[in-house]
């Protein structure tokens, strides 16, 4: 179960993490071939702009940050959609045999 503000979360992450991997002061041991794909695939990552734009365009998507009562509800949400989702199956299982 992913929420909207750990999606908007690993996006920026993944970012940092490609940008780190580009910098040979921070990972001095990465290979040349490594380096340069994740170079490459900086190029069209999404910036702090974009994911702010889509943060404000598909908030149920991505997510800067949720409040404590809207992460709640929408955990409890999922979790009940989940188990009814694993009784259903269950039950299905009864009828094929």
């Amino acid at each position: 179960m992913t929420l909207p503000d750990e999606r908007y979360r690993a996006v920026v992450q993944t970012r940092r993490f490609l940008m780190d991997l580009c910098n040979s002061q921070h990972t001095p041991r990465v290979p040349k071939l490594i380096r340069d794909t994740a170079r490459s695939m900086l190029r069209h990552y999404p910036s702090d702009w974009d994911m702010n734009r889509a943060a404000e365009g598909a908030p149920e998507v991505f997510q800067e940050r949720m409040e404590d009562l809207h992460r709640f509800v929408a955990t409890g949400v999922r979790a009940t959609a989940d188990n009814e989702a694993a009784e259903l199956n269950s039950l299905q299982g009864y009828k094929d045999m």
